[in-house]
């Protein structure tokens, strides 16, 4: 007959282990879910980039659609992408998000105000004419980069 305390003790530790499998796994889906929310910016700010610096010809509608695109985009509640051990320093290569972002409160929510600010602005302009558009992006471009530059690692 088994041992009850034994097998409830390897109970346990598959259970925990099976936790720490499902946590390790909730994070990745963080980043997973942030790094596409990321390239969702790349994508549109790529669109207005190119109009802007006259890569591409201005299209009022499209840089309308790409800038309210934008603005809603910041406007997501991010809070469950950025769980505490979703870091570079706890997760290696998968992510370049810096530890440093879990104790700057309220600073890192500060930064997602001002893109959220600046991509709203824009959104309001983007479609009225290339000038327009030149000048409400470099806010945009500012407002990210301020955040990349604290709080992300560069690439190798």
């Amino acid at each position: 007959m088994p041992n009850p305390i034994a097998t409830l003790g390897v109970a346990a530790a598959i259970f925990i282990g099976g936790a720490g499998l499902v946590a390790a796994q909730d994070l990745e889906r963080a980043v997973q879910a942030r790094q596409s929310l990321m390239t969702l910016y790349g994508h549109y700010l790529g669109q207005l980039g190119a109009m802007a610096k006259g890569e591409t010809p201005y299209d009022a509608a499209k840089a309308e659609a790409a800038a309210t695109s934008l603005a809603g985009l910041a406007t997501l509640d991010e809070s469950a992408m950025w769980p505490e051990g979703s870091d570079n320093g706890a997760l290696g290569d998968k992510t370049r998000a810096l530890p440093v972002i879990w104790t700057t409160y309220p600073a890192i929510t500060e930064k997602m105000q001002a893109a959220a600010d600046a991509t709203a602005a824009l959104a309001k302009v983007a479609g009225t004419d290339l000038d327009s558009l030149r000048a409400g992006i470099g806010p945009v471009g500012k407002s990210c980069g301020d955040c990349h530059e604290t709080y992300r690692a560069p690439k190798d």
